[in-house]
């Protein structure tokens, strides 16, 4: 006997009877479907998935007794299409109540039930994860088109496929939990590539497969969720915040501590003297051997000003935006550069905050042993001993980019933090000096040093400058 699972139509659809009319609007976001001169089965059957759901018996059952035989082949027509645009909900039921329900995130989410073989083991996929949103339990994994509303019943059976089971080793986990049930969930999960079925030599598919295998959980999630295609979340500019909050300004309030004025190039003078691009980029590497003489004050105040100063403040409806030297999305300019300085002549070694607005270092603290720290890490991550001359750690101020994009911003961040990286490399490159960007770093040690909260500003990037 086949499974039959309760059919309903996802929350945000809209049944809509426009007044003296005989006709039905189903109507999600700009896409509607119009039912004109709807019969009488037709229009319980739309009400009834909307209302509550109901198995496809009994809404076969329900077109037949009203509209006759004739009008089930329509009626199968305007299933497949609700399903097609990922309208239908479908949902697992214990003693009347759901446990699991599959809802559709995109339109690719096929919904065909499978053949489980019912003494065949089965586990979770370590893709999958489970957390609660707006009160409700939902799974979820990158790998599907949708996710799974979970009651406590449904969120104890997925407990226990954390190991192999089979389905009546699952029924038996859950009081009140029958072979059937625990069979459909494994069919809901299945077929939404929640779970895997264990093979006799116990492995599964998703460690056999190579490419997946190469993939972290968090790297496949995060590379899902902030590109369109398997989430339906608002993305890019939202501006969720308007009105609720009040965004960042587009320079960071001053920190306290003393000031060092930097060196200001002449760029028109550097416009005729500057080696070519094509030299540059062909000239460009990591390097992470340093001279003899060290890099001066004088060479840091021009890299800065020609990789990462303020050039124009412009106000708009949405708050002050920038200009600077490398490109940022929405002329947002969330990040920061602190300067933590080991060897430089003419400066001492400490931590310091680039003020970009001033072009100046604002000195944070005198070399201390989480300053240090961030020094022997910058070494140890570049493969050298001892610590480079200058780590410049590049800081975000999260809510800065946050305030606007939705779904991308922490994405949109590390592009920023690589056209940085390409801009340092490059005014390192003119300027003979030694730039190497490093893969990795420690954020919290970082707040350490510096003292700011981990959820409005950390590290996001590194980056080390010496003399060559």
């Amino acid at each position: 006997m086949p499974l039959e699972f309760l059919l309903s139509f996802r929350k945000d659809i809209c049944l809509i009877k426009p007044t003296e009319s005989e006709q039905f609007i189903l109507q999600s976001g700009e896409r509607k479907l119009t039912f004109k001169n709807a019969q009488t089965g037709l229009k319980i059957a739309l009400k009834t998935l909307k209302t509550g759901g109901a198995t496809l018996s009994q809404l076969k059952n329900t077109i037949h007794e009203n509209d006759g035989f004739e009008a089930l082949q329509k009626f199968h027509y305007y299933l497949k299409k609700f399903a097609s645009l990922g309208w239908l909900c479908y949902s697992v039921l214990s003693d009347e109540t759901k446990i699991a329900t599959v809802i559709p995130l995109t339109s690719d989410f096929e919904f065909t039930v499978p053949k489980v073989p019912v003494e065949a083991k089965y586990v979770l996929s370590r893709f999958a994860y489970s957390h609660q949103v707006a009160g409700e339990t939902l799974l979820e994994s990158p790998l599907s088109f949708a996710q799974i509303i979970l009651d406590w019943r449904g969120a104890a059976l997925i407990a226990a496929l954390s190991t192999p089971q089979n389905i009546s080793q699952l029924s038996a986990e859950i009081p009140g939990i029958s072979s059937e049930t625990a069979e459909q969930f494994i069919s809901l999960l299945f077929i939404s590539k929640m779970l895997f079925q264990v093979a006799e030599n116990d492995n599964i598919d998703e460690s056999e497969n190579t490419t997946l295998a190469q993939w972290e959980f968090h790297d496949l999630l995060f590379h899902t969720r902030s590109r369109v295609g398997r989430h339906a979340n608002p993305t890019e500019g939202t501006f969720r915040f308007l009105g609720k909050i009040e965004p960042l300004p587009a320079v960071k309030p001053p920190m306290l501590g003393d000031l060092i004025n930097l060196y200001k190039p002449d760029l028109d003078n550097l416009k005729l003297t500057d080696i070519p691009l094509t030299q540059v980029l062909e000239r460009r590497k990591s390097i992470r051997e340093w001279g003899d003489k060290p890099i001066t004050l004088h060479q840091l105040g021009e890299f800065l000003y020609r990789s990462a100063r303020i050039k124009d403040i412009f106000p708009s409806e949405f708050g002050e935006f920038s200009s600077r030297p490398y490109p940022s999305g929405g002329a947002i300019y969330e990040l920061e550069i602190y300067p933590v300085v080991n060897i430089c002549q003419g400066l001492d070694s400490a931590l310091y905050h680039y003020r970009p607005e001033s072009h100046q270092l604002s000195r944070q603290s005198l070399q201390n042993e989480a300053v240090e720290m961030l020094l022997k890490d910058a070494g140890m991550s570049m493969g050298v001993d001892g610590m480079p001359p200058i780590l410049l750690v590049i800081s975000a101020r999260f809510q800065r980019i946050a305030w606007k994009y939705e779904s991308i911003a922490y994405a949109l961040l590390l592009k920023h933090v690589g056209v940085l990286y390409q801009t340092m490399y490059l005014v390192a490159t003119a300027m003979n000096l030694a730039p190497c960007g490093l893969g990795c770093g420690n954020s919290d040690l970082f707040v350490k040093a510096v003292g700011c909260d981990y959820y409005a500003e950390t590290s996001v990037g590194e980056f080390t400058l010496g003399s060559c």
